[in-house]
């Protein structure tokens, strides 16, 4: 259940916090004092689209924080689903921060989020209905859902809803494979064309690599020529100079006439062996460097052609080689789709009557509890002084698709003798506040969301209906918390926790605050709710009475 809400610059709020309770929370005030920024307030924290015009006059940001108790399973497996730690003791803190210039800054637990990711976890934290909330439940599309949530056994639903993934995904598979003839050909013979492109090529992995050091070391071989001789000659020598080898070999002689000489002698020639090699070294060198004149030109053209395939199949050659065997698969698969669109025609078939038989499981038991649904409906109704309302469940087939073949409408009607009609073409606002709140009443017991916001749902009823809608409010708040926006002394009679929303004037601004209220207070602002501007001793004698009997019931 949400515990703390704290909203800074918000509209006229500059600054305040408000602790709920489990049970029935009310909100009461003079038109205009702010009631609804509460409400606005919460959606903005629950990921709700905001605007920068939400901020309050002159601050550079608002900021709104929503403190959860007690979430429940749902909500913790979608926080972990996206990546959220869940706290030991079930508790959750979602933060908002919008600036003046519309940029949102929203946290989880601490910790950075989306306001997509808020509007997720708000989903199955909240519900909030409103004067214009009833739009879900005028149109048909949606209303199938309210009999699915009453669906004790799911996997009628799921077992449906997978059935009919599968049957999607085959079907989708067909349509690649049942292009015409022309496009078969045509894909062919492009086929056949990069295939013989590239297998001609011979692409070699790290050719390109290969070909770059061939072509470098050709256009340095003039110098590696030189400086090659030039070492040859420091070790040969010529006719006019002699060479360190010829040189050596002469200190050699000279010295071998004396014994003490002999290790010395020793050096040199190990000298003349390294010699020896460096020239070995420096003729299989020449060897790399001898090439055909025509060799840097083959090299250039075998680089662009290697250029050209790199934009048309891959920039390296593992990517131009898998595009080849790529390429004779799609080849392999257009030969033998035949024999493929055979065996998924197969596998349509069967998923097809595999879905229809899952579809018709699911129509009966949405039929099954639709029956129960529409009892349970009338006599939330007849509680809430609609007694001649008569409300149906009303079934079509339609085509197969992601929620099976049923066409659900609720339908009523509101004089005996008059046939049901569509709920959007003849119920008032009055009437699908109340009809609304009997399906939420229902619903809760199988609901896992922890919070119902009930915003002015008294809007168009008379005192009597406020009164019993006051007791329905309370009586789903045994079950779930209600936070309820009102103007009714009835309904307001019934909360656990009444807050009083105030505007106030300082200076040049306006300032609005919340404030908790106790049996006294709440008399005046009942008494206030009924009367007007004069608070007779009527008036607060009536409020008691109201109060009295809300805390006997």
């Amino acid at each position: 259940m949400l515990k703390t809400l704290d909203i800074e610059n918000i509209a006229v709020i500059e600054k305040t916090t408000v602790d709920f309770s489990a049970g029935l929370n009310v909100l009461t005030g003079e038109t205009g004092a702010g009631k609804s920024i509460i409400v606005d307030s919460i959606n903005a924290v629950l990921g709700e689209r905001t605007s920068k015009e939400l901020v309050r006059h002159g601050a550079d940001h608002a900021f709104v924080s929503a403190y959860f108790e007690d979430i429940s399973g749902t909500v913790c497996e979608k926080l972990e689903e996206l990546g959220f730690d869940t706290e030991e003791d079930h508790s959750l803190l979602i933060t908002r921060k919008i600036s003046s210039s519309g940029k949102s800054n929203c946290k989880i637990n601490g910790k950075s989020a989306t306001v997509s990711m808020l509007k997720e976890i708000g989903s199955s934290l909240v519900n909030i209905h409103g004067q214009h909330d009833s739009q879900a439940l005028l149109n048909p599309d949606f209303q199938y859902k309210y009999i699915d949530m009453l669906i004790e056994d799911t996997d009628f639903v799921s077992e449906y809803k997978n059935s009919f993934k599968q049957l999607i995904s085959v079907r989708r598979k067909l349509k690649a494979l049942t292009t015409d003839e022309t496009d078969k050909e045509r894909q062919l013979e492009l086929l056949d064309y990069q295939i013989k492109e590239l297998e001609d090529a011979g692409i070699k992995v790290g050719e390109k690599d290969e070909l770059n050091k061939r072509k470098a070391l050709i256009h340095k071989s003039e110098a590696i020529t030189s400086a090659l001789n030039t070492a040859l000659l420091a070790i040969n020598g010529d006719d006019e100079v002699n060479g360190a080898q010829t040189l050596i070999n002469n200190c050699c002689n000279s010295l071998s006439f004396f014994d003490e000489s002999k290790d010395i002698c020793d050096i040199f020639e190990d000298i003349n062996d390294k010699f020896e090699l460096a020239k070995d070294k420096i003729e299989s060198l020449f060897s790399l460097i001898d090439f055909n004149p025509d060799e840097l030109e083959q090299i250039e053209e075998r680089l662009d052609l290697l250029y050209k395939f790199s934009n048309k199949y891959g920039s390296t050659e593992e990517e131009m080689l898998a595009f080849l065997e790529n390429a004779k698969e799609k080849r392999s698969s257009i030969f033998y789709s035949d024999e493929e669109l055979e065996k998924l025609n197969d596998e349509y078939d069967r998923l097809f009557e595999q879905t229809v038989a899952l579809a018709q499981r699911l129509s009966d038991k949405r039929r099954e509890t639709a029956e129960k649904f529409q009892k349970e409906v009338k006599a939330e109704l007849e509680f809430l002084d609609m007694p001649k309302l008569q409300f149906v469940v009303d079934f079509q087939k339609g085509n197969l698709s992601s929620t099976g073949f049923d066409k659900i409408e609720f339908l009523i009607s509101t004089n005996p003798g008059e046939p049901p009609k569509p709920l959007s073409k003849i119920a008032s606002g009055g009437e699908l506040s109340r009809i609304m709140l009997a399906i939420k009443n229902i619903l809760s017991y199988n609901d896992t969301i922890g919070t119902l916001i009930f915003d002015e749902i008294d809007t168009g009823v008379s005192g009597r209906a406020s009164q019993k809608i006051g007791l329905k409010l309370k009586s789903v708040s045994k079950n779930t918390q209600v936070i309820c926006v009102t103007h009714s002394a009835q309904i307001a009679s019934n909360a656990d926790v009444h807050f009083l929303i105030q505007k106030e004037f300082a200076g040049d601004r306006t300032y609005t605050n919340v404030t908790p209220l106790d049996f006294e207070s709440r008399k005046k602002e009942l008494a206030r709710i009924m009367g007007g501007l004069e608070i007779t001793d009527t008036l607060l004698t009536s409020a008691e009475e109201l109060l009295n009997a809300s805390q006997v019931r």
